[in-house]
């Protein structure tokens, strides 16, 4: 690996620095390296950086950590992706606060023709993996790049539908790439390393503190052309990941659930206040991009040997050879929850399996 490495590294250990002023100070010198090499006066005088900044530069004391980050991401195959590096991801590139370095480890492009964000919460229902999965399958014909976080709920199922319809997929983490978190992700970031990869800005070592999650985000929002919000409450992860994403002029789609359930409540909000275009599938967002997508539209007849699934087979087994049944016979003919209920009847629907009427009642076609 390039010696200048080490100096690139290096800059990200400085203290009382920010991500605009570390820029700053390599624009100033001419390069890493050369930050490195300037006299103490000639640092001084650069506008906004701290005494305690150029004590750190002219100390040189932070090498020695950074030989042992050298030494682990050699051992590791991880690639330190410097932001003037041909490879570092162009989007991020451009915002302002983008991190110096990041550790990359896969084989995706980090700078595909389109890529597309998904996030949302960890508690995610029958209905959000539903949404994300058709989304993404609807996609599955075009080289699209999806990122996300490797968290529980959405984010976790972005990666797999994109594994499953064989679309790369970049998971940036909150943490070093000394651990993968939650550990039961673990399985899914090692798969997602053939096609795709993980991505981080944190050094080995880091451990995935609260704080760490929402500079995570901003790295999530950079990397795309726009961003999904599957299902989220008012507050948490995915709306701050939105509001940066907003931030960054980036195109933003929610998509809608029902009044009073408390995962949709965000996604409801994002565009009730027009923070957000409604996406019901991958033509939306085909028409906001003015992307070229050739969207895998499902057409209005059952499928030839569609196979169900176990719970769609007891709802199916409720219509037996009558044409249309009300919901109620649905729910007293099955052992489903009313959620699992609603959530096979949408996909049933979206096969061209069922229709729904007026009155809660379903036709089989």
């Amino acid at each position: 690996m390039e010696r200048r490495k080490l100096y690139e590294i290096a800059l990200t250990l400085l203290p009382g620095i920010g991500y605009v002023n570390s820029k700053k100070l390599v624009a100033y010198c001419g390069g890493a390296e050369a930050v490195f090499c300037e006299s103490r006066k000639a640092l001084e005088q650069i506008p906004g950086i701290k005494p305690e900044t150029v004590d750190g530069i002219v100390s040189h004391k932070m090498f020695d950590r950074v030989e042992q980050e050298f030494v682990f991401i050699e051992k590791n195959g991880i690639k330190p992706l410097y932001y003037l590096d041909a490879d570092y991801p162009k989007r991020l590139q451009h915002c302002a606060d983008c991190p110096l370095v990041l550790y990359y480890k896969g084989n995706a492009n980090l700078n595909a023709a389109k890529v597309m964000g998904m996030v949302g919460t960890r508690n995610i229902t029958d209905y959000g993996r539903f949404m994300a999965e058709k989304i993404i399958e609807e996609i599955s014909s075009n080289n699209i790049l999806i990122i996300s976080g490797l968290a529980y709920g959405v984010d976790a199922m972005a990666h797999s539908a994109a594994l499953k319809y064989n679309l790369a997929t970049v998971g940036v983490l909150g943490h070093g790439m000394q651990t993968i978190y939650p550990a039961k992700n673990r399985k899914l970031a090692i798969e997602m390393l053939e096609k795709g990869g993980v991505l981080t800005e944190f050094m080995s070592g880091t451990m995935p503190l609260r704080e760490n999650f929402p500079q995570r985000n901003r790295i999530v929002s950079g990397m795309v052309d726009c961003l999904v919000v599957v299902e989220s409450a008012i507050k948490g992860g995915a709306m701050i990941t939105a509001d940066i994403a907003n931030s960054y002029d980036r195109e933003v789609f929610a998509v809608p659930g029902r009044i009073g359930d408390i995962y949709s409540e965000g996604c409801n909000m994002l565009i009730m206040t027009n923070k957000a275009h409604l996406v019901t599938g991958a033509a939306d967002i085909s028409r906001v991009m003015n992307w070229d997508i050739d969207t895998k539209t499902v057409a209005k007849q059952m499928r030839l040997f569609r196979d169900f699934s176990d719970d769609e087979q007891k709802v199916m087994d409720v219509f037996a050879d009558k044409k249309t049944v009300q919901l109620d016979d649905i729910i007293v003919g099955t052992d489903l929850s009313p959620s699992k209920i609603a959530s096979v009847l949408l996909s049933l629907e979206f096969d061209g399996v069922l229709t729904a009427l007026p009155g809660k009642r379903y036709q089989k076609l």
